[in-house]
């Protein structure tokens, strides 16, 4: 075996040389299966803050520039304590979406970054005693709040395929941009063969934004106007803290903290074959925390690792550190090119909600895999069909008049927060129910 063979087959192994010929191919798939997602919640939460369209482009290049500086961190850590030294990509997350476009809609965007900024260092901060509490979130915890989760995103896909806040909304346009768009992803996906299939979403952007090019809906201003270079922008606004909006978050950046300590877990599993090790969990947590408020600073909602990425190690077996870093380091120079993020902001939003309708949908279910995978005993049933239940009851828009004789930080925190009341209340009753109960 020659040196070139044995280079090549280090992109199967954490550590080691690869070719930088070969590693950037397989770094660049890593940042394909995740772009879209990685700059959508972006676009969403922007669009019902009402941010303009240079304020866009400069959020989305600044998510590109976190996203890959989160990447790097976890890869190699700094000090040994904040970042796992796994192979693991982080992007802005999805699960914020819902409690930031509410605090968005109610006190401003700058009140969102300052809960961002407070909120990481959190759950940051919770990460390096992960030691002394991770036993109290039980898988069914984690199950119940991602099954909410998703359900709390499909109005705010619904709501951008029908053409987002714009008085357009449930056009035929839009509705035909939509459903051409997730047409096209279902196509894809049924078709393409291998890693292929993670292109899915890209190939229906692709489709449903040269459809409304064709249909002259495609605004092209904002990528005219935007400069060829720009280095990314560091606290594009002030932050403003609100201790309701604080506290609301930082019930989200619990759930996001259980959600990573799956990721991190099942990546070791499937990609190193080996349990998860505590450090590594520790390390994991703070780089999700800390990379937070680093994305806060610039102006962005957290960030997390991927889980696209670890079912695409799980599929490919590629887990080299150098590797995955080239996928990051390519994230980090788009960052510097304003016409990217641009791009963005030009897509109509039916197409976006095309592509995401389809996302929100598989975090649902990957959290009915989740409930699947706890078991369904007494215990676990209790747990999760009362915590889904109340949480998704309460903040029904029908039945918010039952929040009438709480206090106003109570309401601000879970009267429209659905995921919050699951998370306290699968926590609660995890603690209080004995886990012989119903067994």
């Amino acid at each position: 075996m020659d040196k070139n063979d044995v280079q090549l087959e280090n992109v199967y192994r954490l550590d080691g040389r690869v070719p930088l010929s070969k590693a950037i191919p397989f770094g660049l798939q890593h940042v394909l299966a995740m772009f879209i997602a990685n700059l959508a919640p972006i676009f969403l939460i922007g669009k019902v803050a009402n941010l303009p369209a240079d304020t866009m482009v400069i959020l989305l290049q600044n998510a590109m520039f976190v996203a890959g500086v989160g990447s790097l961190i976890q890869l190699y850590s700094i000090g040994g304590i904040i970042g796992a030294r796994l192979p693991i990509i982080m992007g802005v997350s999805f699960t914020f979406v819902s409690v930031l476009s509410y605090i968005a809609t109610n006190y401003g965007y700058p009140t969102v970054i300052g809960a961002v900024i407070v909120g990481g260092i959190f759950e940051g901060s919770l990460g390096l005693t992960a030691r002394y509490w991770r036993k109290f979130i039980d898988p069914i915890v984690s199950a119940s709040v991602v099954t909410a989760i998703g359900y709390s995103l499909l109005g705010v896909g619904v709501r951008s395929m029908g053409g987002g806040y714009s008085e357009g909304f449930g056009s035929a346009v839009n509705i035909f941009l939509s459903v051409l768009t997730l047409l096209s992803c279902l196509v894809f996906s049924s078709l393409a063969k291998g890693f292929h299939k993670q292109l899915s979403v890209l190939f229906g952007l692709i489709v449903g934004y040269v459809t409304a090019i064709l249909m002259g809906v495609v605004n092209f201003t904002p990528i005219l106007k935007a400069t060829p270079f720009s280095l990314p922008h560091f606290l594009p606004f002030t932050p403003e803290f609100n201790i309701g909006a604080i506290i609301s978050t930082c019930i989200i950046f619990l759930v996001s903290a259980a959600e990573t300590i799956g990721d991190t877990s099942a990546m070791t599993a499937m990609g190193l074959h080996r349990d998860v090790t505590e450090k590594e969990i520790s390390g994991s947590l703070g780089c999700d925390g800390y990379g937070s408020t680093i994305a806060g600073l610039f102006g962005c909602s957290p960030i997390t690792s991927f889980s696209q990425n670890v079912g695409l190690i799980a599929m490919t077996g590629v887990v080299n550190r150098f590797t995955i870093a080239t996928g990051a380091a390519c994230m980090i120079l788009g960052s510097l090119f304003p016409p990217l993020g641009a791009f963005f902001t030009s897509l109509p939003e039916a197409v976006l909600g095309g592509c995401t309708i389809m996302l929100f949908g598989t975090i649902m279910i990957s959290g009915v895999r989740m409930l699947a995978d706890c078991g369904f005993s007494q215990r676990n049933v209790i747990i999760s069909s009362l915590s889904i239940s109340l949480g998704l009851g309460l903040t029904s828009p029908t039945e918010l008049g039952i929040w009438k004789l709480a206090p106003q930080m109570v309401k601000e925190v879970f009267a429209a927060n659905c995921v919050a009341i699951v998370f306290v209340v699968a926590f609660v009753l995890n603690l209080l129910l004995p886990q012989k109960h119903g067994q």
